[in-house]
């Protein structure tokens, strides 16, 4: 007989539910991911404690650093539950990035968190190669993060993420919207979807209207309507900046949670008010297909999704048709939305009948 067979259990860090070697592992995976995103400042080595990052090196001079952190939310549960990990690091970056771009920052380096009960290393290469492609996408540099394997804080399979990230501008070149005036044009931005916001209420659409998510969508049939639902947020870096860095726009707002009439009044300034007109672009068909299934009102949809506009840009009438064609020319879809009036800070989205479905003229106000 064993000598050991009373004795007590060796507790081991594994038997706890944490593998330290799943944990390396995935380091030494995604290292590469790491180095092909860096650029001039950041070497994008992993491994150390803290990221370092030279703003000399990348030809700065007298700049403002501007930081941004967020999450994707409970889009996260569609990717988790319909195994759609691939873009969700796309969606992580974008929510930053767009967030500095409107400032006028250039994104430089990014940081990651990843957080799971139990640490799959399939899965946890995919998310953060979507993160590594993001980061390409709006040429900052992927130069740390941290994997937090938690056994008991979520559920088997879940996992979250949060990203932080920090940019720069020249001071003289800082975007507050401050010079905004009444007489300035409203341009807006494609979006690629809906983002990374409302997607509480369209699980809650997917569950009540027993959606079948794997099927061709019914405004689609070239696409399942999972992968419209899944959709990454469009990042609009490198067709913002060089207009950003000329001065030509006077304020841009990220159009996330809130919809257009919260967001826009975030960069107004005292004394004037946006005015958006929700029939200056067409209604996308994924828009118009969650407002049907949900009998959703007009004034909602303006409060909760981006309604097809991802950003909007704030210039000078005589610099709209000229910025509009440069960013054509750069890829994106650009609809002049509105303008810029005297009035109470704020935003107002309206429709004629018809518009987004309405049964009758609507307005909907928001006060900044």
């Amino acid at each position: 007989m064993s000598e050991k067979k009373n004795e007590p259990e060796s507790y081991t860090y594994a038997k706890a539910g944490v593998s330290i070697e799943a944990g390396n592992a995935l380091v030494k995976a995604i290292a590469p991911l790491a180095k092909a995103t860096a650029r001039a400042g950041a070497n994008a080595e992993l491994g150390g404690f803290g990221g370092f990052f030279d703003l000399k090196a990348a030809g700065y001079d007298d700049p403002l650093l501007v930081a941004a952190n967020d999450g994707v939310g409970t889009k996260l549960k569609l990717a988790i539950d319909h195994d759609r990990h691939d873009s969700v690091g796309i969606d992580l970056v974008a929510m930053c990035v767009n967030d500095l771009i409107v400032q006028g920052a250039e994104p430089l380096f990014f940081l990651d968190y990843f957080a799971t009960g139990k640490l799959e290393n399939g899965v946890a290469e995919r998310v953060v190669a979507g993160i590594a492609e993001g980061c390409k996408m709006s040429g900052c540099a992927l130069i740390g993060g941290e994997t937090a394997e938690m056994p008991g804080m979520y559920a088997e399979g879940d996992y979250d993420l949060a990203g932080f990230c920090v940019g720069a501008v020249e001071r003289e070149k800082a975007v507050t919207g401050a010079k905004l005036e009444a007489g300035d044009v409203l341009l807006g931005l494609a979006s690629s979807g809906i983002h990374s916001n409302g997607y509480s209420l369209v699980r809650r659409l997917a569950e009540d209207k027993d959606w079948k998510l794997n099927r061709p969508a019914l405004f689609d049939p070239e696409i399942l309507l999972i992968e419209a639902l899944i959709a990454p947020t469009r990042i609009y870096v490198k067709s913002l900046l060089p207009l950003m860095q000329s001065g030509r726009i006077k304020a841009l707002a990220h159009i996330t949670g809130g919809g257009l009439l919260e967001n826009i009044p975030r960069v107004l300034p005292e004394g004037v008010h946006a005015h958006v007109d929700a029939g200056s672009w067409e209604q996308p068909r994924l828009m118009a297909f969650l407002q049907a299934q949900g009998n959703i009102e007009p004034e909602e949809m303006a409060r909760t999704f981006n309604c097809g506009i991802g950003m909007v840009l704030a210039v000078s009438p005589d610099e709209a048709a000229l910025v509009k064609a440069d960013l054509e020319d750069s890829g994106e879809t650009v609809y002049q939305i509105g303008d810029i009036r005297e009035g109470a800070k704020g935003c107002t989205v309206s429709g004629n009948a018809d518009t987004w479905s309405a049964m009758s003229d609507w307005t909907a106000t928001h006060d900044g």
